[in-house]
């Protein structure tokens, strides 16, 4: 029998952008750029806990659950499977966007989409409080303990997704159609889980079954002509000629296997996602872009090995705005790290690069990019993805010559200062990827192609 070959005459309609860093990378203006070249834009991980931030004619739109391509009229975005549903959120996403005039006819959500109940969210913030409280006794009494809060967002997202692996009390968006299923549900969740809360300290009141059951009900008639099964859609679309552009939310680093566990989300981020979170297979998709800051933030707890803490990491995170979209939290912020990058775009199989924030760079006479990492007294360029063990490297370095020259008017990679050119030379060369991208402001004007 001879072997079967690839079909190459085929070329795969899919793309797909993905964070390389800790999250907060700018995901949210390349979805909004590369949209315009789709039909369809498609989330397939993570849920509320994600904020994509896109400025369009002036205006700044914060986007939480629903996709980044929503602000092009015409095109489907679609919430698949893998993405874990508030329907509240989602509803005052919806309204606050009707409000502006953006047009959300055209949104749908997977009816295999599981649910983020009210008993998540009580659920997630306990524990985390409970892990802070334990972790700082545990400090208290030895200095190098090393528990301590994951850092979430609180949005009741890990939760949502242990119940689904669980199964026995997981609710889907489905549900929230079917009245006695939904409640019978809610009950079995309750009686599981209401003895756990109440002795971690929930109000009571956060666990009325009946006041859960409504206002479940209200949302699953509100949203009900949004729900369907979009894996069909997609596949539909595809075979119509479509393309769909798939949204990734969160970053790579924080994949909950291949990020800095345990301070991970809890989902898959990366491009190994697509297929489980939507039931598009990976096959599809020809672009993967990876998009990364020309520096490294995180949020939350967890290790970060080129973590600024002086002037220098103040005054990039002022120029950065660096706060969160969704928790308005102060981002921790540090010189670029392509030892990570190196490693996220191998695992995600990165076909182009995405540098956004260039512009906040400006003004410093010498920009550090760390290369390698030193481990017990050796240099490696590999990337330990366990927490105990990235805590335990120190970063090298090399230095490159800073620019003086705000480039937010640049419209051309070769209207952008020498030394800005020879930073981005310098990320190609470490990382082994070309740019297709780079942003040096928040307008969609603000972009050039490399």
């Amino acid at each position: 029998m001879s072997p079967i070959t690839p079909d190459t005459t085929r070329p795969a309609r899919c793309s797909a952008i993905v964070g390389l860093q800790w999250g907060d990378e700018g995901k949210g203006k390349a979805v909004d750029l590369l949209a315009a070249e789709h039909d369809a834009v498609a989330r397939y991980n993570g849920g509320a806990n994600a904020g994509h931030s896109i400025q369009v004619g002036g205006e700044r739109y914060a986007l939480h659950l629903i996709p980044s391509g929503i602000l092009y009229k015409g095109k489907a975005a679609v919430i698949g499977n893998g993405v874990v549903v508030d329907p509240q959120k989602m509803i005052e996403e919806v309204d606050g966007l009707a409000k502006r005039g953006v047009d959300t006819s055209g949104l749908l959500v997977s009816s295999r989409a599981h649910v983020v109940m009210p008993y998540h969210k009580v659920e997630d913030a306990l524990r985390e409080e409970m892990l802070k409280r334990s972790g700082a006794a545990r400090k208290a009494s030895d200095a190098a303990a090393t528990v301590t809060e994951i850092g979430t967002t609180r949005r009741g997202i890990g939760p949502a997704y242990a119940d689904k692996v669980q199964r026995g009390t997981a609710i889907r968006m489905a549900d929230l159609q079917r009245p006695a299923a939904l409640e019978e549900k809610i009950g079995l969740a309750l009686d599981v889980k209401g003895p756990m809360l109440k002795a971690m300290g929930a109000p009571s009141e956060e666990l009325d079954a009946k006041r859960i059951l409504e206002q479940s009900l209200a949302a699953g008639q509100r949203l009900g002509p949004m729900i369907t099964d979009t894996t069909q859609t997609l596949h539909d679309i595809i075979k119509g000629g479509g393309r769909i552009l798939f949204e990734g939310a969160n970053g790579t680093l924080l994949d909950v296997d291949h990020g800095t566990y345990p301070f991970v989300t809890s989902s898959s981020t990366g491009s190994a996602g697509i297929g489980p979170g939507s039931g598009v297979p990976l096959t599809a998709v020809g672009r993967i872009t990876g998009v990364m800051k020309a520096y490294s933030t995180r949020v939350g707890a967890g290790p970060m090995p080129t973590e600024l803490f002086d002037a220098t990491g103040e005054r990039i995170r002022q120029r950065g705005r660096e706060f969160g979209t969704t928790t308005g939290r102060p981002r921790r912020v540090g010189w670029l790290d392509l030892v990570a990058v190196k490693y996220t775009v191998m695992i995600n199989g990165v076909t182009g690069l995405a540098i956004t924030l260039l512009d906040v760079l400006s003004g410093f006479d010498t920009l550090r990019v760390c290369t390698g990492y030193r481990i017990n007294g050796e240099v490696t360029d590999r990337f330990p993805p366990d927490a105990v063990d990235l805590a335990a490297v120190e970063p090298v370095y090399q230095d490159a010559p800073g620019f003086s020259a705000e480039i937010g008017g640049c419209r051309a990679l070769s209207d952008l200062p020498r030394e800005a050119r020879a930073y981005l030379d310098l990320i190609t060369q470490v990382v082994g990827v070309k740019i297709d991208l780079v942003s040096v402001g928040p307008g969609r004007e603000q972009t050039m192609m490399g």
